[in-house]
């Protein structure tokens, strides 16, 4: 690993690299996102790896562990080129044939080729498949194109231009207004624009400022910035270093929750070549830039994920909200302006500098510009992570990407948006991913996961596990919050059990509204979004439950 003392080694570097790859000619790629790595892909791998020694070919084939592909069911995924050929559910036993007829022969395998769900035909290439050949892949990319967690890889695949040019060509005040013209908001669900965050930071008092990437991931369903971290690490680390020259930081931290133990070693190992290389550290690239970044472990807190919390969390108090004003970008960690961005805010940010804020204003809507990567679960067909441009809609989410639902049941509702997000009915199938659309119909788009549900599961039960797990998640700062939950959890298990009264419909809906307006923070604010959204377009499911002691779907066991 060279240290580089100035962007002009970086560029002799990258084309160095660059030339390697060329010479390349074959190319085996195995996911290693966490649900091929549950199948074996390790294992696979490994084999790939014999079997080319075998055939003495390990010097003319690179054998790569990518990040996570996205489709998640068919694992282990493996990609071979330059044919472009993909190969699902591969086994150990398989390599040998996959190096013979496949990377070596220019055989394919039928038996190994994923089928299109439309005509049941079998795909022979990859960018062929529909759910790779309907996305806009930027910050996916790399997690397809080998190891984006080995710098050199990352570099070859023009890791860093963003730095490069922020640093050589860009002073810092202009790199905060291109995020501004940009358009780039906060992925993390708020949806706040990102530059307005970076500008008042910046311009506000004082000479220590801090930089924190928020990675507590915690709603249920949602498995994005997780994607990144252990597949796509650097992207975030380029993203924040981009971030910290414009805002005037030295230090940074990502607060990554406690159950992503891969990504915690994958940002360690991404953090160690990066001040090897001289990308963080003193003078980065020979520039006035001094940056690095520190990783903190959160304690399982889901209220730690509001930035305020987080910053407690990370001065090691308790995670509990603060009261806003001030705001973190005035007073934030340690009293000093800080900004918090989460993990896929920031891997936007090398691009947008690299390509320019007009190329990426080109992407999505108006009000909601760029690309955004949806986490698709629940009952559909191919459950994983895809990334698209903001606009399109719902039906193609789920039914062109996803593949549509599982066992070919009816869709009931997509939950979208986590545990403080919304119920969303099928008659808005065609409604557009965005904020805005969202906004208008009174839905929550949050931080990208959509949970799929068919007509065999029910709304009332769905609402109360949301809600129970809100209820438990709550810190008790305040009143509302933590003895709202606590009502509304009593009502759900009375609903479901058979004893709901009439009133309670009524009285939820009260609840709520007083939640929303008078709790400390977003989680209380955010509480009322599934219970408001589902009570208003399934309130028949509810009435069905406490006025006929019956539950359509046959899933509460009390009125089944």
């Amino acid at each position: 690993m060279p240290k580089l003392e100035n962007i002009t080694q970086l560029d002799a570097w990258r084309a160095d690299l660059t030339a390697v790859a060329d010479a390349s000619k074959a190319q085996v790629i195995v996911c290693g996102g966490p649900c091929c790595l549950a199948r074996g892909s390790e294992a696979v791998k490994a084999a790939l790896e014999d079997a080319l020694k075998a055939k003495n070919a390990a010097q003319r084939v690179s054998v790569s562990l990518s990040g996570c592909q996205g489709l998640c069911g068919p694992g282990p995924l493996v990609t071979i080129n330059p044919q472009g050929v993909l190969y699902q559910g591969v086994r150990p036993e398989h390599a040998a044939a996959v190096v013979d007829r496949t990377v070596t022969g220019g055989e394919l395998i039928d038996e190994l080729l994923p089928v299109d769900p439309a005509t049941g035909a079998k795909i022979r290439r990859k960018t062929e498949l529909p759910f790779f050949q309907q996305q806009n892949l930027i910050l996916l990319r790399s997690l397809h194109s080998g190891d984006s967690r080995n710098l050199p890889s990352y570099v070859a695949q023009g890791g860093y231009r963003g730095l490069a040019r922020a640093l050589g060509d860009m002073i810092p005040e202009a790199v905060v207004e291109a995020v501004v013209d940009s358009g780039l908001r906060g992925r993390g669900g708020a949806a706040f624009p990102t530059g307005v965050k970076w500008r008042a930071c910046r311009s506000a008092a004082g000479e220590v400022k801090y930089l924190i990437a928020n990675a507590d991931e915690g709603d249920p369903g949602s498995f994005v910035d997780r994607a990144l971290m252990e597949g796509n690490p650097f992207a975030l680390l380029e993203g924040m270093a981009i971030a910290a020259y414009a805002i005037g930081a030295r230090q940074g931290y990502i607060y990554v929750r406690q159950e992503y133990p891969r990504a915690y070693s994958s940002l360690q190992e991404a953090l160690a070549q990066a001040r090897e290389a001289g990308l963080l550290g003193d003078k980065i690239l020979g520039t006035k830039l001094s940056f690095d970044i520190k990783v903190v472990r959160g304690a399982g807190s889901y209220v730690c994920g509001e930035e305020t919390a987080l910053i407690s969390s990370v001065e090691g108090r308790i995670g509990e909200p603060r009261v806003r004003p001030p705001f973190p970008v005035h007073k934030g960690l340690w009293d000093r302006p800080t900004v918090v961005n989460n993990v896929e805010t920031l891997a936007n940010v090398a691009e947008i500098i690299a390509q320019g804020a007009d190329w990426y204003k080109g992407l999505g809507t108006k009000e909601s510009t760029g690309t955004k990567v949806f986490s698709l679960s629940g009952a559909i067909r191919h459950p994983g992570l895809v990334e698209v441009p903001f606009g399109v809609t719902l039906r193609q989410l789920i039914f062109d990407l996803g593949g549509g639902l599982a066992n070919g049941r009816p869709l009931k509702a997509v939950v979208t948006g986590g545990p403080m997000g919304s119920f969303v009915p099928a008659q808005f199938l065609d409604l557009a991913a965005a904020y805005e659309t969202f906004q208008e119909e009174g839905f929550v788009l949050g931080h990208g996961s959509l949970i799929v549900l068919d007509d065999s599961s029910c709304v009332v039960d769905a609402a109360r596990h949301l809600t129970a797990f809100l209820h438990a998640e709550s810190c008790g700062k305040c009143t509302p919050c933590r003895e709202g939950t606590r009502h509304l959890v009593k009502m759900f298990d009375d609903i479901v059990a058979g004893h709901g009264q009439p009133d309670y419909l009524p009285l939820m809906e009260e609840l709520c509204q007083t939640m929303a307006a008078a709790s400390f923070c977003g989680l209380g604010q955010g509480v009322p979004n599934p219970v408001l959204s589902s009570l208003t377009h399934f309130r028949d499911e509810y009435e069905a439950h406490i006025n006929d002691k019956i539950c359509p779907a046959g899933v509460c066991k009390a009125l089944a």
